[in-house]
């Protein structure tokens, strides 16, 4: 959720610049909700390292406002920096400090768009001190602490974000942040602002993801199972709603429906069987 994710590109055909690296994109990983929340809790590696396909996303700053394009950022061939982030470096940053700040960006862009997280996060921490309003920057260093469970850097650096843009589609990783700091009164109020400002449709399926999870964490399944219960099993269905029913069917099993839980499971499996954790959830129906 969190897929939820995820950054930042002109809708141009940059899937699969800089080596065919495809959408490396954001989510959260621990969306899940397998396992105990923290910072100890082991990542899914194979959602790390296969996002899923976002780049063509909308986002509305609030619920009733106009939708709009966003732009997304996930791997730059050498030395070609879209100009729109050539622009937002320009108008953020002072002259003298503009060329080191886009090289700093592009390798930091490069890096983290292979996974190399803790190296991107010295270009882009080197970027953010030349240049600390620029969006890009701060969404990227948010990004690349959270898949490396840095969690309270990524929680800081991805709000500065929503403030610098007023964008809402990081909101479910900073519920996620939230959650693995065990701040349960803040994951609560964090997602009823999220309801107040709103999102596109994958955004809103990864925040009712992480919510959910966490209220099954705490033990309060009926709250659960209204923020998750899904509506009709479509086929095919994105990848944020079979993220979706998989938490919807853990809350099932938690509130001891075993035959909605099978449903739920039965349709995941029709579509993505490889799922992480859904073997796991298949023998606890059994």
């Amino acid at each position: 959720m969190l897929d939820p994710f995820l950054c930042v590109f002109e809708q141009i055909g940059w899937d699969n610049v800089a080596g065919n690296q495809g959408d490396r994109s954001r989510g959260p990983r621990r969306d899940s909700g397998q396992g105990k929340p923290g910072a100890g809790r082991e990542p899914d590696r194979e959602r790390a390292n296969n996002r899923p396909a976002g780049d063509r996303k909308v986002y509305s700053r609030r619920a009733d406002e106009p939708r709009e394009e966003r732009r997304t950022i996930t791997a730059v061939p050498e030395g070609n920096l879209p100009r729109w982030v050539r622009e937002d470096i320009s108008r953020s940053t002072p002259k003298d400090r503009r060329d080191a700040a886009l090289h700093h960006l592009e390798e930091g862009i490069g890096r983290f768009a292979d996974g190399r997280y803790r190296a991107a996060i010295e270009d882009l921490a080197a970027v953010k001190a030349l240049s600390p309003r620029a969006a890009i920057v701060r969404e990227l260093l948010g990004l690349s602490n959270y898949y490396l469970e840095n969690w309270s850097p990524a929680l800081q650096e991805l709000r500065a974000y929503r403030r610098l843009t007023g964008e809402t589609i990081h909101m479910p990783v900073e519920l996620d942040c939230l959650r693995a700091l065990r701040k349960g009164n803040d994951v609560d109020k964090t997602f009823t602002l999220f309801r107040e400002l709103g999102g596109d449709k994958d955004t809103e399926r990864e925040a009712a993801v992480v919510y959910a999870s966490h209220l099954l964490d705490e033990g309060r399944v009926a709250e659960a199972w209204r923020v998750i219960k899904p509506g009709r099993l479509v086929n095919p269905a994105p990848e944020s709603e079979r993220r979706r029913w998989f938490v919807a069917a853990r809350v099932a099993l938690a509130a001891g429906d075993k035959e909605a839980a099978g449903k739920l499971v039965d349709a995941i499996n029709r579509q993505d069987s490889s799922m992480p954790g859904l073997a796991d959830l298949k023998s606890q129906i059994r």
